[in-house]
């Protein structure tokens, strides 16, 4: 509100600001003996006349600063406000997406839209948008002086607003089209660029540095090509605007000079004309000015909408409930699911998998193990049957319920660039201190972190990678036990591994999930055999369904046989080390 009062004042003192200009050139003109028949506002010529109409001028440029300083600053706090309200709602509701949305989109480009294109909203709306809105506000009532003058030279203004619109509409479509392209290859750079800073070492170790800058260069010579067409096209609007402008111009004086001659107006009527059409041209000239800036905005609009407008695969129902059961069985009932392209990875799997039980999950890669785990974490649903926790349906339950019933560790698992004490506190928001340090106490992590250079206050880079991952896995596992869910899902926990880290690692999972419900999916052997049970999924079935000690008993058993595999492979790699 502020910002459009202080908007109105700049734009009465704008219709005022050429007033003195006319007052001074008729009183002038008067005294040198001009007779002027149009009746209006006159003064004698005089010394006072004229220190009036400077003074006049000064007070009204100081007003219009003013007001146009408030009006700024009151817009730019206004859209810097809507535009963190706006990237914050956005990177709220990327969250929400399924794991299905983001396995399809590009990192890169995600991160491009929230923060270069709502940045790029918000600079064209202060510097651009709101200017011209007063601009325009001025136009407006500009004419209706104009008219008021004359009508006759009122109309070169419509025409040349008219001509204008007529320009702007056959370049604005051209320009808009190729801002979006250039918007879209930036945001494919971005992509690019995000990959190979996040895998440096796989480039660096396999010389891929040229191959990928010469993609790269391609890649940016492409979007520039695309931006210089942008620009080139809306620097020929602008260049026709200002053709435009002088002739209209010229007409108004030539044909104001006329109607002077014919004493229809007075001269100081003609210069404050003149005056009208430069101010009132300005927002022609402004758009013209603006339409690459504006075009590129709007392809940014474009892609920040297309984000907010991508809808969840997994839609919570509206009568959902919160999941109440302390510690809820897991039954999946005739379950298909798949990963949206039409084909099954599970098939019909039928499988309880009561409180506080270990279950192993083994098979091939590809057999839909992490499927069977995503499904509990609600990431995807089942395309028939149904997932039940406590004997609910997930589809009937509210997802922030049944998440926060199940702790996940993975092979790598992502520790963010805080401290380890925020790290492992994620896991448990509300969690003391105390709480934080006893979680590391239990995952063995206490002794390394004190070592830290400022202990649990040790800030970690990007990826933790000054961590080994042995140390990790344990702060993860810390975070796990925080957050003391009935439910623990370990997806190759300690694949990767050190025979000592793995070891330290294992231990450390025993506490985790003593008491616990426990899916553990896995190619090591200790691990699968210290569970209360093991299923084999093949093909995205079930084959074989038992304790492991029991599968053990039939030496043709797949079980069995992986075992006796994975065994082999150690005796292999023991025989190997050196003594």
């Amino acid at each position: 509100m502020g910002g459009f009062v202080a908007l109105a004042a700049d734009v009465l003192f704008r219709l005022l600001e050429p007033w003195p200009v006319k007052i001074v050139i008729d009183a002038v003109s008067r005294a040198l003996g001009a007779t002027l028949r149009r009746p209006g506002p006159s003064m004698e010529a005089s010394v006072e006349t004229l220190l009036l109409c400077g003074t006049a001028i000064v007070v009204i440029s100081l007003i219009r600063a003013v007001a146009n300083f408030w009006s700024a600053i009151s817009f730019a706090l206004v859209s810097s406000r809507v535009a963190a309200d706006l990237r914050a709602r956005t990177f709220r509701h990327v969250q929400s997406l399924s794991m299905r949305h983001h396995s399809h989109a590009s990192t890169g480009d995600t991160v491009q839209r929230l923060v270069g294109d709502v940045s790029r909203l918000q600079d064209v709306a202060v510097t651009a948008g709101l200017p011209m809105l007063g601009n325009i506000v001025t136009l407006a009532a500009m004419t209706v002086i104009m008219i008021w003058l004359d009508v006759w030279l009122a109309l070169v203004v419509f025409m040349a607003a008219g001509i204008f619109a007529l320009l702007s509409r056959s370049s604005s479509g051209p320009i808009t089209a190729a801002a979006g392209t250039s918007r879209k290859g930036e945001g494919a750079l971005a992509t690019t660029a995000a990959q190979t800073l996040g895998a440096m070492r796989e480039v660096q170790a396999y010389g891929l540095e040229d191959e990928i800058s010469s993609g790269f260069r391609t890649s940016n010579q492409a979007t520039l090509g695309s931006g210089v067409a942008a620009l080139r096209l809306a620097a020929g609007l602008e260049r026709k605007t200002d053709v435009l402008i002088g002739l209209a111009t010229a007409v108004v004086l030539a044909g104001g000079g006329w109607r002077v001659m014919q004493h229809a107006i007075t001269p100081g009527d003609l210069v404050l004309f003149v005056l009208y059409l430069k101010t009132g041209m300005k927002p022609l000239k402004d758009l013209a000015k603006q339409t690459g800036r504006i075009a590129r905005a709007t392809a940014s609009g474009e892609r920040v909408a297309e984000l907010l407008e991508a809808q969840t695969d997994l839609p919570e129902a509206p009568h959902a409930v919160d999941l109440k059961h302390p510690n809820p069985d897991i039954i999946f009932d005739d379950v298909s699911a798949g990963h949206g392209d039409g084909t099954h990875v599970l098939h019909r799997i039928k499988l309880v998998i009561p409180a506080a039980q270990h279950l192993a999950i083994l098979g091939p890669s590809g057999a839909g193990k992490s499927t069977l785990a995503s499904l509990v974490l609600r990431m995807i649903d089942p395309s028939t049957g149904s997932v039940k926790l406590g004997g609910e349906d997930l589809r009937d339950l509210t997802i922030a319920s049944v998440r926060s019933h199940v702790s996940i560790l993975l092979q790598d698992s992502v520790l963010f660039g805080t401290t380890v004490r925020e790290n492992i506190r994620f896991g448990r928001l509300e969690a003391s201190d105390e709480d934080i340090e006893a979680a590391g106490v239990l995952a063995q992590a206490d002794t390394f972190i004190r070592a830290l250079p400022q202990g649990y206050d040790t800030v970690l880079g990007e990826a933790a990678n000054d961590l080994s991952g042995g140390q990790r896995q344990r702060i993860a596992i810390a975070r796990a036990m925080l957050r003391e869910a009935p439910i623990v899902i370990l997806d190759e926990a300690t694949a990767g591994l050190d025979p000592v880290a793995r070891d330290s690692v294992l231990s450390a999972m025993d506490a985790l999930t003593a008491g616990r419900t426990s899916i553990t999916i896995t190619h090591d052997v200790y691990s699968a055999e210290s569970c209360d049970r093991a299923i084999w999924l093949e093909n995205g079935e079930i084959v074989e369904d038992g304790q492991p000690a029991v599968l053990m008993e039939d030496p043709e058993s797949r079980f069995a046989r992986w075992v006796q595999r994975q065994r082999g492979k150690q005796q292999g790699e023991m025989s190997e080390v050196p003594s």
